[in-house]
């Protein structure tokens, strides 16, 4: 039976929710029983490579793989031949085709030109160097403000400006202008006493997942085909792949593995089409595993951005007006990602006028992609560090004037929506009141602190849970678990059923056992299959009752169903007693057969998050070294499921914003080609890198969830770019504007300042 859901949060008490249970899988991930996307095998199976473009830019003359093909071993070569345009115009399709294996052109260094599948490794690398592709070495740009340049190499001859007044008639490398905002922006700023202008950059960094990309594929030959790979969506692999190939979506079994990192990198399909028909060709299963340097110059970074704002305040600490351009390159391909930039950019402040505009630029580089909150680290680096150095211009302390302009309920966001119950004046109060913004500071270092938001998101979403005979619960979810949500998941199976946590074991399902569920991005994993789970768990307890009213011959209309039990009300059955879920279970053959609950949703409502970051720095003035003495979160996180996840996404999204604010950065020659594909020259943080991080966590329900949940995955990269920015300017006493802020750069900001 199904029971209408409504999703309005009801405050509650909660038995199973909040507690900090261990994780289900952490006895096989630290015993190496946990099967990642390299770790499976299949008989028979070929070992597939990918031949990949050495220029930034080439047109693609003639492929001749005949040698390749000749060699014994060698099962299947495949070029784009192999791989025709079956998108049917859907232009965003074609882009994810071509990238997979270019067509015309290789567009960046490490595009895809062709693949082999061989008996093994090295009869595979020996194929890959038979093969002859001859190039018409092409001009190539890299940087975001060059491939603005009326001068600039186009990459698309098919590129023209959308979102501009006229549509222009000549090409250009960018693909759409976004605009966002209300009010008068020229009379705002005629009533500001202090304006702050300044532009900023930074560079292209990449999610640092420690498990490359892998995937086993195996298409038979009546054409239904296995895919099995490292995911965050593999029901949109499934249809990307079946769309790429001619294939009938329900011939593509997808099975998610384990997944070693995300953070957005891995909602893309990069080679898993390429696996897929290698396989179909050569009649085997194949297995394709990215090398290190592979995953660097094949899959998708973050994008680089060049970004200006402007920022007006009265003197009495009130903001009157806020502009930003936003430049962000996307690869080679377009995206939404300087739209996204433009929304997120002033969405913690409540704005009378407000303005930004978003250019998404194409460069030789590869596609980007989603790294947590995408776009929006970027756009808060440029506005927190304004808003930082206006406070100290009108002589208001930095914290003060986030709170005197914070956004709050019924606030207009600057993206355009009516803002519900959100947590960013909280969070700033919180941090006003932390410890760590009274504590001393000492020669050479600097506080910083700086906010950030994410819209976060719902979407489609489906889950079962079924009831074994002796009363466990195996719950089946369609969301990858990228960041613990198995744990969330069984806690709120518990909560709703009233037993204990033990009792449940929740599964991710292949694309075959369930049906359809989004991508696991936008923070939607523990908020959308929760609320599913909620929903399931309330079908299988209506049927719970049906079945206990039938074992006591009483109407259903007469039982309830309290803390795990079936419970007869009226004065009529006070001799009943109650019935267990496992009393219930175990007679399930006898009632009806067997008991489960369904549920298909669009999880809506996800509710935005926001967070404020507190960072200390020490700079050694003579060689613009920096060390993080101390850093702490505070979060909303809507409902805290599992807290203990909770504080890990918040600790991880600092640790990566650390790195990606001082470390990293993709280095391109003036050949194009990418110098630091590999961990030891793109350096991400280790353990001695990072001080202990302190989260506190924030509870403002979302009103659009039973429990009241945000996602919290996201948030916590947004403010550490402009946190540990800030920190370091009032260290040095010079304004940083480009990220990574690494000793050279630090150096010669206070050589320039004449400081140094």
């Amino acid at each position: 039976m199904t029971v209408a859901f409504d999703p309005r949060y009801l405050k509650r008490d909660f038995n199973s929710v909040g507690t900090r249970p261990l994780r289900p899988d952490g006895i096989d991930k630290v015993t190496g029983r946990a099967r990642y996307g390299a770790d499976f095998n299949v008989s028979g199976q070929l070992i597939g490579r990918i031949l990949r473009s050495p220029h930034a830019h080439a047109a693609i003359e003639r492929i001749d793989t005949s040698k390749a093909e000749a060699l014994p071993g060698v099962k299947a070569v495949i070029t784009a031949a192999d791989l025709p345009n079956l998108t049917d115009g859907d232009a965003a399709m074609f882009d994810i085709l071509d990238n997979c294996m270019a067509r015309k052109k290789a567009l960046y260094d490490g595009h895809a030109v062709a693949a082999v599948a061989a008996v093994d490794a090295r009869t595979a690398r020996q194929a890959l160097k038979l093969i002859q592709v001859e190039y018409q070495v092409l001009p190539h740009v890299t940087d975001v403000d060059e491939a603005m340049k009326d001068t600039a190499p186009v990459l698309h001859e098919s590129v023209l400006t959308e979102g501009v007044e006229s549509r222009p008639s000549k090409p250009s490398n960018v693909p759409k202008r976004t605009q966002y905002g209300h009010g008068d922006i020229e009379a705002g700023f005629a009533q500001a006493d202090f304006i702050v202008e300044r532009s900023f950059k930074t560079e292209q960094t990449h999610q640092g997942y420690i498990e490359p990309h892998a995937c086993v594929a195996n298409v038979g030959p009546d054409g239904t085909a296995d895919l099995w790979v490292c995911t965050q969506g593999h029901f949109v692999y499934r249809q990307h792949c079946a769309q790429l190939l001619g294939m009938d979506a329900s011939k593509l079994r997808v099975t998610s593995s384990e997944i070693g990192g995300g953070f957005g990198g891995k909602t893309h399909v990069w080679a898993e089409p390429v696996a897929l028909a290698l396989s179909r060709k050569a009649g085997r299963p194949v297995k394709l595993v990215m090398t290190r340097d592979e995953v660097f110059r094949a899959s998708g970074p973050t994008s680089a951005t060049s970004i200006d704002v402007k920022v007006g305040a009265r003197k009495d600490g009130t903001i009157v007006a806020a502009e930003a351009t936003l430049r962000y390159s996307s690869g080679a391909y377009g995206g939404m990602w300087a739209e996204l930039g433009a929304m997120t950019a002033f969405a913690c402040y409540r704005l009378e006028n407000v303005r930004t505009v978003g250019y998404e630029v194409l460069v030789n580089r590869p596609k980007t992609a989603a790294y947590r909150a995408p776009s929006a680290p970027m756009a808060a680096f440029a506005v927190e560090s304004v808003v930082d150095e206006l406070a100290k211009q009108i002589g208001i302390d930095a914290v003060e004037f986030r709170i005197k302009n914070a956004a709050k309920e019924g606030t207009r966001s600057s993206y355009g929506p009516i803002y519900g119950p959100i947590g960013i004046g909280p969070t700033l109060e919180a941090a006003k009141n932390h410890p760590h913004m009274k504590a001393p500071l000492g020669e050479n270092q600097g506080r910083g602190m700086a906010c950030g938001f994410w819209f976060n998101f719902g979407g489609q979403t489906c889950t079962d849970l079924n009831i074994g005979m002796d009363g466990t619960v195996s719950l089946a979810v369609g969301t990858v678990d990228v960041g613990g949500s198995r744990a969330s998941l069984s806690l709120v199976a518990a909560e709703e059923l009233g037993i204990d946590y033990g009792q449940i074991r929740a599964v991710v399902a292949d694309t075959s056992s369930l049906g359809y569920n989004d991508m696991t991005d936008g923070s939607r994993g523990t908020f959308s299959s929760s609320m599913a789970t909620i929903s399931a768990a309330r079908n299988a307890i209506s049927v719970l009752r049906e079945r206990a009213a039938q074992m006591w011959d009483i109407p259903v209309g007469e039982v309830v169903w309290e803390k795990g039990h079936a419970v007869a009300v009226g004065e009529k059955h006070g001799n009943l007693g109650r019935l267990s879920l496992k009393e219930i279970a175990a007679a399930s053959g006898k009632t009806g057969g067997p008991i489960a609950g369904h549920s298909e949703l669009v999880a809506d409502g996800a509710g935005v998050s926001f967070a404020t970051h507190i960072c200390d720095i020490e700079v050694d003035p003579e060689t613009g070294a920096t060390k993080v003495l101390r850093y702490t979160v505070v979060q909303d996180a809507g409902k805290a499921v599992h807290p203990t996840y909770v504080e890990g996404q918040y600790q991880g999204g600092a640790a990566q914003g650390i790195g990606w604010a001082l470390n990293e950065e993709y280095i391109y020659g003036k050949d194009g080609r990418l110098q630091n594909a590999g961990f030891l020259d793109y350096r991400i943080p280790v353990c001695s890198d990072l001080p202990m991080i302190d989260t506190q966590i924030l509870e403002i329900p979302n009103p659009n969830h039973p429990y009241g949940v945000r996602g919290v995955g996201e948030t916590s990269i947004v403010p550490p770019l402009a946190a540990i920015a800030n920190a370091v300017s009032n260290a040095v006493g010079v304004r940083m504007t480009h990220i990574p802020m690494s000793p050279p750069r630090i150096l010669a900001a206070i050589v320039a300042a004449g400081n140094g």
